[in-house]
Order: C-alpha cells, then structure tokens, then sequence
C-alpha cells in the first residue's frame, strides 16, 4: 500500500499511524516506541525514530516542535494550535478556527511570501493548576 505521497505503507508505519492516531497527547519518539512496542515486540527504537521522522517529512503525520521539549508527533495534519503546559510540559490541540488571515498580515508587514505559522500558546494546565492551588491551600 502506497499514500498519495509515494510512500510506501509498512507494517511498521500502519501500526505508528495506528497507535498515533489513538491518541490526542502528542507522544514524544520513545513514547510512540513504547505503544507500538506493544503490537510489535521486536521493533526497534531507531527504526521508530526513522519512520516517524520519514513519515512527517511525506506530510502523514505532524513534528510538534514545541519550545525547548522533544519533538511530538501529531496524527492530525490539518492546520490546529496547540497549547503546552509551563509546569509539566504536556501538549494539547486547542479546538478553535485556524487564523488563516494571519499569513496575509504576515505577509503585508514583512513583504516575504506566507506560506504557514505556527503558533504556540503557553500555560498552566487543568491538572496543574488543581495541585497549584491544594499546595496552596495546605
């Protein structure tokens, strides 16, 4: 099997894409290593590593390069913002309209072609701020 950009569907990619797409909190490499390990024992970790890497670059999935943290992986590669968490570092997709209009602002105030933006919000989390504040009262 073959996706519309050539590459070739593996056993290994359709079982990445797979557990990827089970979830919604933007697994490091060693994390989506540690799910698909599950399925397939033997796998590798660099083989993961080389096929997550082989599989963004072909548009399957989304590198998350969120500041100063590993590189995630994201199975959803429609245009989204996503927001990390200051104390523990998780990632989460924020569920509101992508800002297209951004790229033509972009555009009229640095006269460069705009082809996309990646936007990263910061702050504290539910579960975060809930263990902040029982600190704080105790």
């Amino acid at each position: 099997m073959e996706t519309s950009t050539n590459m070739r569907i593996t056993t290994q990619r359709q079982v990445i894409l797979e557990e990827l797409a089970k979830v919604t909190s933007h697994p490091t490499a060693n994390e989506v290593y540690d799910m698909v390990r599950r399925r397939l024992p033997r796998i590798g970790l660099g083989t993961v590593y080389r096929n997550l890497d082989l599989m963004a670059e072909s548009g399957m999935i989304l590198k998350i390069e969120v500041g100063g943290t590993q590189k995630r992986f994201d199975a959803t590669t429609t245009p989204h913002y996503h927001i990390r968490c200051l104390e523990c570092g998780r990632v989460n997709d924020i569920d509101m309209d992508f800002q297209s209009e951004i790229n033509d602002a972009a555009a009229d105030a640095s006269h460069y072609q705009i082809f996309s933006h990646h936007i990263e919000f910061t702050g504290v989390c539910p579960m975060c701020a809930k263990q902040e504040r029982h600190a704080l009262a105790n």
